[in-house]
């Protein structure tokens, strides 16, 4: 209910947002149009004193002409005759005027601008063409200015209410870790109770001891899932022997139709990680190699160093993956499986990047020939 409440205020201001905006560009597009007409009757004022200068009665008194021609300030005009040859210009750079084509490129902008203002001359006829002042040329990109501010206020909402939403996200999937972590060690105090009552029986010790393995390994995830949205610390580990567990786990939980390949250029390779969650990726990778050749084919997990990072390259023989989605496949809920959340990669990505600083990404993949995964992490993150 509150959600809906604050969802309905801002629609509710983005809508008045618009409406107060919409507003504002109408009332400047009128005043845009009343000013040019007002331009336009102070140009026509202007031709009528050109031609007032044809009265034949010399003791007529001028002075009003001359004012009002001087009183043009700000409107850029040319005067030509019939021909096109050019007499006077007003209110245009005297110095650029100097160049051969100044005022001819001046005369053509005027011509797009505004239709001419034509008076009588004695015997010719005399063409006054203007182009609109600066007052105007301002006024007329003054909505261009306020549709840039209602752009970008829309994309500072979006990408509030974007946020917003990431965050509510997270702390969904956060919660929901926790209660997982919960719910599984309920059952879990419960198998152990029951293991060592097969222990007691020396026909059915061996089952005890997978059943513990599977009991430790759903230990190791429940203290996975608790630690999403939590401080993690790193801690300096052989990531060799890390890597290996994982491996070594999945690969006897598999089809015998995968051959799985380890290999390593040292036995100790060091780098600051916390073996839950590392393992985890680790499996992800594996397990999505798996599901990919559906049960047959070769995984190779390679681990190598440099003088920074730590480098891990997972490679399958599966279906592949098209180019355009090497970045898609990491996002929250994109799978390509009948069933599943869609959430191994993207949790994986953000395990690596936000709690050990490293990268992952798709290396490289051929479409019907296999993928091979990349992890590095720093080896020192100071």
């Amino acid at each position: 209910m509150i959600q809906s409440k604050k969802l309905a205020i801002r629609w509710g201001i983005i809508i008045a947002s618009l409406i107060i905006v919409s507003a504002i560009l109408w009332n400047t597009y009128q005043f845009f149009q009343r000013y040019k007409e007002e331009e336009r009757r102070k140009m026509e004022i202007i031709a009528a004193a050109y031609e007032s200068f044809n009265n034949p009665d010399l003791d007529a008194d001028m002075n009003l002409v001359n004012q009002v021609l001087n009183g043009n300030h700000d409107i850029p005009m040319i005067l030509t005759d019939e021909t096109g040859v050019i007499s006077i210009y007003r209110h245009l750079d005297s110095i650029k005027a100097l160049e051969n084509t100044f005022l001819e490129k001046q005369l053509a902008i005027m011509k797009a601008q505004n239709e001419p203002l034509l008076f009588q001359f004695g015997d010719t006829k005399q063409y006054i063409y203007y182009k609109d002042s600066k007052t105007l040329t301002n006024l007329k990109y003054y909505p261009l200015a306020l549709i840039l501010i209602l752009v970008l206020f829309s994309v500072v909402i979006y990408l509030f209410t974007k946020t917003n939403k990431i965050a509510a996200q997270n702390q969904l999937w956060t919660g929901m870790a926790r209660e997982t972590a919960h719910q599984i060690g309920t059952p879990l105090s419960s198998l152990l109770g029951w293991i060592a009552i097969l222990r007691d029986d020396d026909e059915k010790s061996y089952i005890a001891d997978e059943i513990e393995k599977d009991v430790q390994r759903l230990e190791v995830i429940a203290g996975r899932f608790s630690k999403i949205g939590s401080k993690t610390p790193l801690k300096t580990l052989n990531i060799v022997t890390l890597a290996k567990n994982s491996f070594d786990y999945l690969e006897s939980r598999s089809s015998k139709k995968i051959d799985f390949s380890f290999t390593s250029e040292s036995d100790r390779i060091e780098a600051p990680a916390n073996s839950e969650l590392f393992g985890w990726v680790i499996e992800n990778l594996v397990k999505n190699a798996i599901d990919t050749m559906q049960g047959k084919g070769a995984i190779k997990l390679a681990i190598s160093q440099n003088k920074q990072q730590v480098v891990l390259k997972i490679t399958d023989t599966g279906k592949g993956i098209a180019k355009n989605l090497f970045n898609q496949i990491f996002e929250p809920g994109y799978t390509t499986k009948k069933r599943g959340w869609g959430i191994g990669l993207s949790l994986s990505k953000r395990i690596v990047e936000n709690f050990h600083h490293g990268k992952i990404y798709v290396q490289q993949s051929e479409l019907g020939k296999g993928t091979t995964f990349c992890v590095k992490i720093p080896k020192d993150l100071q």
